[in-house]
Order: structure tokens, then C-alpha cells, then sequence
């Protein structure tokens, strides 16, 4: 399965945040959005890094609470791991795995076309499994 299927399922709408938001903003819509991480874009709409709950607490835990005044760009991972919706989800897996992040950002031309979570991979393995499950069955049954 590409990361273009799963997309097509999820939907592409990305949550983002400027790196001049402050942390407690970023907070905000995080709980907004119901999502874990948010891309960081420029006003042109670069991207400028990605920022998770995981990089707030440890920042929380390394700093305190001033970090919470503070822009998102201080916080944010600027090396951020991306794929194509032509990778593979096993690719996608792989470097989630490898890299030990949750999110990875989807690029379409140098251009932000969705965002994959390990929530979305974990499902995608699921249903595919179910759908070998059937399969089985159905030729089990057939004798």
C-alpha cells in the first residue's frame, strides 16, 4: 500500500503552527486539533520543522515553565523526516521505526500534501490483515 491510499482514506488536512507561536498557543491547537504533533510553515509555506507533545515536555522538563512564553522554534525539530505519497507504508514503517518518531509529514513537489501518524500505519496493517483474515476464510470455506 503507497502513502497516496492511505491519504485518500485519511483526508490531507495538516495542522500547522508559525515559528512564532508561542508553546502555550501550540498547546492550544494541539487539543484543538485533537492531534499530537503540528507541522511548523513559514508564511511562505516552507517548512520550517515539526513540533510533538514529546518535544513540549521535554523541553518543560530540561527548562520549566518560561518555555511555554517561548516561540515554537525553540522547541521544534528542524531535521524533520518526510515521505512521498508514492512511498511504500512498509517504507513509512520503517522510518518511524528507525528514527522513533510518530509523525511524519507527506511532500507532493517540495510542497506539504498530508501528514501520516503511527496511529494511521497501525490501522492500515490492521485492516489489511483483516482482509487476508476474509481471504483465508473464503477459501477455507470453499474446500
Amino acid at each position: 500500500m503507497r502513502i497516496a491510499d492511505l491519504l485518500r482514506t485519511k483526508g490531507t488536512a495538516v495542522a500547522t503552527v508559525a515559528p512564532g507561536t508561542t508553546v502555550t498557543e501550540l498547546l492550544a491547537g494541539l487539543a484543538r486539533h485533537n492531534v499530537g504533533a503540528m507541522v511548523v510553515v513559514t508564511p511562505e509555506g516552507a517548512i520550517a520543522g515539526i513540533v510533538s507533545e514529546r518535544d513540549v515536555v521535554r523541553r518543560l522538563n530540561d527548562h520549566g515553565p518560561t518555555v511555554l512564553d517561548g516561540p515554537v522554534a525553540d522547541i521544534m525539530t528542524k531535521m524533520v523526516a518526510s515521505a512521498g505519497p508514492d512511498d511504500s507504508v512498509d517504507e513509512l514503517s520503517v522510518l518511524m521505526t528507525e528514527r522513533r518518531i510518530r509523525h511524519v509529514p507527506v511532500l507532493e513537489d517540495g510542497r506539504l500534501a498530508g501528514i501520516i501518524s503511527i496511529g494511521d500505519v497501525v490501522k492500515s496493517r490492521i485492516e489489511q490483515l483483516e482482509k487476508s483474515q476474509e481471504q483465508l476464510e473464503a477459501y477455507i470455506a470453499q474446500g
